[in-house]
This record gives structure tokens, sequence and C-alpha cells, in this order.
């Protein structure tokens, strides 16, 4: 605005100094207008998913940034994935020959399958006057999750003791004793067996054998909820509930099944199973 009204004052008066200024203002625009253009060049991006994307819950989605320039930093770079009013990701200085990790807030929707997303890089460098940007399309294969949703029969537990549940190879507080073995400073004081203590010139600990609860087939079908998306959304509930309590979950669906096993790799299993149902 200023350098129009001098421009204007300038066509006006004849006046040679306000040529000049209209002059290095229209300069100053120019270059600057290069330079934030020229600041957005030579940046390659790849997606970086988080394990667990959940539709319709934001998740942070992580974004490899590369600098390929050989000779100045790209600096004052915003991320976003072009929801209005969505939080951006940001760097402020990102060195040539490096790059930079930066997490960009996202909701994902609908659930399933998803091989590629939109990106806007934006950029105020210099000095504000222009905000250049660029739209960057980036192919990347992930799964997108029901999302989870609480339902009936999801706060059932197992009491401890309960029939059917089984000692594993693994340590834990409860069950028989397997082994007796050196303290090691960390066990709490009730499992210290003070009787062979006595005997050695050692402390001596219980080792129990873990227990742990019969394992679990859910049939999303069986669940209740109004609609195919809610019962999916419930299963997804009811996987994470019981894999927290340390249970064998395993899945019935239509057309396959997956037995029940515990682990984090079997837990994304299931729960790709559930991305994909339906939809293949």
């Amino acid at each position: 605005m200023i350098t129009l009204l001098l421009g204007f004052g300038a066509v006006n008066t004849g006046n040679n100094l306000l040529y000049l200024m209209v002059s290095a203002l229209l300069g100053f625009m120019a270059v600057s207008g290069l330079l934030g253009h020229w600041n957005l060049q030579k940046l390659r991006l790849c997606l970086a998913p988080p394990e667990e994307i959940y539709a319709g819950i934001e998740t942070l989605m992580g974004v490899q940034v590369y600098n390929e320039r050989r000779l100045i930093p790209a600096c004052l770079l915003d991320f976003d994935f072009g929801a209005h009013g969505a939080s951006r990701g940001h760097i402020s200085i990102l060195k040539k020959g490096l790059h930079h990790k930066v997490s960009v807030p996202v909701v994902f929707t609908p659930r399933g399958i998803h091989t590629s997303v939109h990106l806007k890089i934006s950029s105020s460098f210099p000095v504000n006057f222009f905000v250049r940007h660029r739209i960057l399309h980036l192919n990347h294969t992930f799964y997108v999750f029901p999302r989870p949703v609480p339902c009936f029969g999801a706060g059932s537990r197992y009491p401890k003791n309960a029939p059917g549940m089984r000692e594993t190879p693994f340590k834990g507080t409860e069950g028989d004793i397997s082994r007796i073995g050196n303290y090691q400073g960390s066990e709490p004081l009730k499992m210290i067996h003070w009787k062979l203590t006595a005997r050695h010139d050692a402390l001596k600990v219980k080792e129990f054998s873990a227990l742990q609860q019969p394992p679990v087939e859910i049939n999303p079908l069986e669940l209740p909820g109004h609609n195919l998306e809610q019962r999916l959304g419930c299963a997804a509930y009811l996987i994470n509930d019981l894999v927290r309590q340390g249970q064998p979950v395993g899945l019935k669906l239509a057309h396959a099944s997956i037995p029940p096993d515990v682990g984090r790799g079997h837990t994304l299993s299931l729960l790709t199973a559930l991305a994909r149902y339906a939809q293949d």
C-alpha cells in the first residue's frame, strides 16, 4: 500500500526522490519474492507415519524434510495437511545437506488403506512481504484403523487366578514359584526368600511364573452398534483394552480368522484386518 501511495505521489508531483523511493521498494519486493520462491525449492519430503492411526482422531504424522541445496539453508518452513484452522509443523532453519523430522497434526477419514496425501509447505521468508506455498503430492501406503468406540462388555475382566488361566515362561509376581534366583536390586522385599538367604551369603529371591488370561476371539459382527463402522470401532476398543491386560486376542471375520496371540506385531495385524474389512 505504501508503495502504491508513493507511486501515485511521484506521478502527480514529478518528484525524483519519490521515484527513487518507489524504485527501491519495488526492487526490494521483487528480490524478497524471488528469495521466498527459491526458499521452497530443492526440498525433498517423505512421510513417516506412526504405527497407529485411527479414523477421526488427530494424530501426528511424521514428515522427513531433506534440504538438497548445496549453498544456503532453508528457513521458516511451515507444514500442514490443508485442514482449515489446523495447527502446523514448523522448521525455523534447515542447514544445507541435512534433514529434519517434523510432526504435523492431521486427522484421517475414513478408515482403510491410504496411499497418498497432499501436504502444503509454506514460508514467509525473508521479511513476511509474501507467503509463498507449494502443494506436494506424497505417496506412501498406510492403514487408518477404525475409531475405537467403548461398548458393552469392553470393561469385562477375568479375576485373578480364574479358571482357565495358565502359566507362561515369562516372569511375573504371581503364580507358582519357578526358581530361586539372586537378588538384582529391583525386586520388591516381599519376593525375598528369607530362609534361603539365611543359609547363603547373598540375598535370594523367589521368581514366579506369570499368569496369562484365557484367549479371547472377537467377532465384530456380534458386537453392539448401529452399523458396521460402530461394530468395528467396538472391536478396535476391545482389542486395545484386552492387549493392555496381556490377554491373547484373536479375530473372527466373515472369510478369515486370526488366532489369539499376544505382542505388538499381532495387535497391529488385528487392527489392520479391521481397517481392511469389507474394503478388499
